[in-house]
């Protein structure tokens, strides 16, 4: 696939509300209970989100797989908006109280998402096992082929959308792998990750490469973490590309200046879209080119 320095599609853009990490010691304004992950929803498609990216926390404030938590948070949302929701299926890490880890979510556990009650738009695929590092921990990252077949075949018979993301350019050969065996259909929508410890570096040479690997019928999408998630959005507006932002990917607006909510972040996306001459996608816009 080619990048397109004079693109003018409507741009998708994905509000990553929460996370699987990171807690309140990021920042005190991200949102952890139903109601507050369902305002921050509402919020960010007010500003220009057209797909939330959900991962879902306990009474505690921790990550968590017990399927009543999700029902609670996409319903809500649904309530509120029509904004597309999307569970992610990493679900995230365990981290208690203390600021120690707990207990690895399992394989399982991640399966299970399957039969949440509440039916979401989307789920997310990590499309390969790698090392995935943080200042909480470092662990591998299970997704082994065998192990995705099976989550796919269960969003097909749910009928969910699937969001494929790719940590590095051999994820992204394993997901055409699978398009050729049939597994996979011919319209996938990929999230190009990078800037995770364990994955692949945030440079331009790399979101280049990462898109020219993709299939030409591919729709993509970049997250970007950190010191490297504005920039690298633009750049990622500026080929032709939807981005994702949220507090997920990003809890400061600058050194020193958290992040006041994710809409702040969604309203910047939107700005920096359309000084490129590309305007936010609506709900049926994102439906279409996504294939939902």
């Amino acid at each position: 696939m080619k990048t397109n320095l004079i693109s003018r599609d409507k741009v998708i853009i994905t509000a990553a509300i929460t996370g699987g990490l990171h807690g309140r010691e990021a920042n005190k304004n991200l949102p952890l209970s139903a109601e507050e992950q369902a305002q921050a929803a509402y919020d960010a498609y007010n500003a220009g989100a057209t797909v939330v990216h959900l991962h879902v926390r306990d009474d505690q404030g921790v990550c968590t797989p017990e399927l009543k938590y999700y029902d609670e948070t996409i319903r809500l949302i649904q309530e509120r908006c029509p904004i597309i929701t999307q569970v992610g299926n990493g679900i995230g890490t365990r981290v208690l109280a203390n600021g120690q880890k707990g207990e690895q979510i399992t394989q399982q556990e991640r399966m299970n998402l399957l039969n949440v009650n509440v039916r979401p738009d989307m789920m997310t695929l990590n499309c390969g096992t790698f090392e995935f590092r943080s200042p909480i921990s470092s662990d591998t990252f299970e997704n082994s082929e065998e192990f995705n077949i099976e989550f796919i075949e269960g969003c097909r018979d749910k009928n969910y959308g699937l969001e494929l993301e790719v940590y590095d350019p051999s994820h992204i050969a394993n997901m055409v792998s699978l398009q050729e065996r049939g597994i996979l259909g011919d319209h996938l929508h990929f999230s190009i990750v990078l800037g995770i410890k364990g994955g692949s570096p945030a440079t331009c040479n790399n979101l280049l490469h990462m898109v020219h690997e993709l299939p030409e019928t591919s729709n993509w999408q970049l997250v970007a973490v950190g010191k490297y998630h504005f920039r690298s959005n633009a750049i990622a507006l500026a080929t032709g590309g939807n981005v994702r932002t949220g507090m997920e990917d990003c809890v400061l607006m600058g050194p020193g200046k958290p992040v006041k909510s994710n809409a702040q972040l969604v309203e910047r996306t939107a700005e920096m879209s359309r000084a490129m001459g590309r305007e936010p996608a609506n709900i049926e816009e994102a439906r279409t080119a996504m294939g939902l």
